[in-house]
């Protein structure tokens, strides 16, 4: 019978449009207010777990995309004495579903390349595994499974990473040569940014001092990307797309998803220059309304909603701050008191680095820990403890926020 009924989810599955992003949340916030009442709330549970199975759009096989109980029901779940951070943070709509420090190594030739050691969540225990077997990795939607690279670049395959395992469950081929990833919004598909050479590789014919007086080798001043392929994470097919535009962009410049889903965009070094978009048949396409005032190297972008849009520094002499814009009109509407918006947790809170506002100044300012922000009163709750390298993370690591 159990077998009967997985049969009959699958085909229905299979017969309905993908679900939207938030549709797993809605659900199972149903489930999580059943489950304070009696014995009615058994079989409600049950239902909820059916109508995820059948509506969620799916990796293949019996895992959904976006599965529960990764992070369990807590609004805020916060360590404002751990960093880099051993246990779960997670605030409003979103998880850190990992995080990596950059390791410069050098050759015996001179030259060289950059090197991730992650921290990634592991849904069984609720704490972040370090691994340094991956050049790339980014977690779903939900928590539960990362698309990785291999350790040479630019690769020919992408795993997809059961999280609780810790195990490739399988192998997608790629054209080109594979050097970045992200999912889509609903996790259904991936951006596959393609290279001609390793965009991690550092090379002795472009010194750069290090601060010491000492010059290393830097990344290449010419990028080598070939164009981007989008991956059905599903069936594993895979459409690649050549974009020759590769000026005024840095050695490393990936492609991500719209806030939709139905495009995909890449940024350029320098300010005012349109972002370049492209839809999923790599034909060029325009801004949408409301992407036009985001900024490619401001990580949180769009709101929720589409109505608002996080800005860059927007601070006067000593003040710390950043802006909040409506999406529409790229006018300021909230200044809050961070340096850098990394996620959205809803459509009022942001997840933020801020500095200890006793010691913004001058080098106080590299003294940084997650908070979450909320706009109209400011409140300021600390995620994490401030960031610093570690014994086992050398160097400051950096977030990657998940839909959980």
């Amino acid at each position: 019978m159990d077998q009967v009924i997985k049969d009959a989810l699958r085909e229905q599955a299979a017969a309905v449009d993908p679900a939207p992003a938030d549709l797993a949340d809605r659900v199972l916030a149903t489930r999580r207010r059943r489950r304070t009442r009696s014995v009615a709330a058994g079989a409600a549970t049950v239902t909820a777990v059916v109508l995820a199975a059948v509506l969620v759009p799916r990796y293949g096989g019996d895992e959904d995309v976006r599965p529960a109980g990764v992070t369990g029901s807590d609004d805020v779940i916060a360590h404002p004495h751990q960093s880099p951070p051993k246990d779960v943070i997670a605030a409003g709509r979103v998880a850190l579903g990992s995080f990596s420090t950059i390791r410069q190594v050098v050759f015996d030739n001179g030259d060289g390349r950059l090197t991730r050691t992650y921290g990634v969540l592991d849904p069984t225990t609720k704490t972040y595994r370090k691994t340094t077997r991956w050049s790339w990795l980014t977690v779903a939607p939900g928590l539960r499974t990362a698309a990785v690279l291999e350790k040479k670049l630019p690769a020919e395959r992408v795993g997809l990473l059961d999280l609780a395992t810790n195990k490739v469950k399988r192998w997608i081929p790629v054209a080109e040569g594979a050097a970045g990833l992200q999912f889509s919004p609903d996790g259904s598909k991936l951006v596959v940014t393609t290279y001609a050479k390793d965009p991690d590789a550092l090379y002795k014919r472009n010194p750069v001092n290090d601060g010491s007086g000492k010059a290393k080798p830097g990344v290449d001043m010419n990028s080598s990307r070939t164009g981007f392929a989008v991956v059905d994470v599903r069936t594993g097919r895979s459409d690649w797309h050549k974009v020759t535009e590769n000026g005024d962009i840095n050695s490393r410049q990936d492609f991500a998803f719209s806030r939709t889903g139905k495009l995909v965009h890449a940024g350029v070094m320098t300010g005012g220059v349109p972002e370049q978009y492209f839809d999923l048949q790599g034909r060029k396409a325009d801004v949408p309304p409301e992407e036009r005032y985001a900024q490619w190297f401001v990580e949180a972008g769009i709101s929720p909603n589409g109505k608002l849009v996080a800005g860059d520094f927007a601070g006067h002499g000593k003040e710390i701050a950043v802006a909040v814009n409506d999406a529409m009109t790229g006018k300021q509407v909230a200044k809050l008191p961070a340096q850098q918006l990394l996620a959205w947790a809803d459509d009022k809170r942001l997840i933020a680095w801020g500095c200890d506002p006793k010691k913004c100044n001058g080098k106080g300012e590299f003294r940084n820990q997650l908070l979450l922000v909320t706009l109209g009163n400011r409140e300021v709750v600390p995620l994490s403890d401030f960031r610093k390298a570690s014994a086992e993370y050398p160097g400051r690591w950096i977030p990657e926020f998940t839909t959980r």
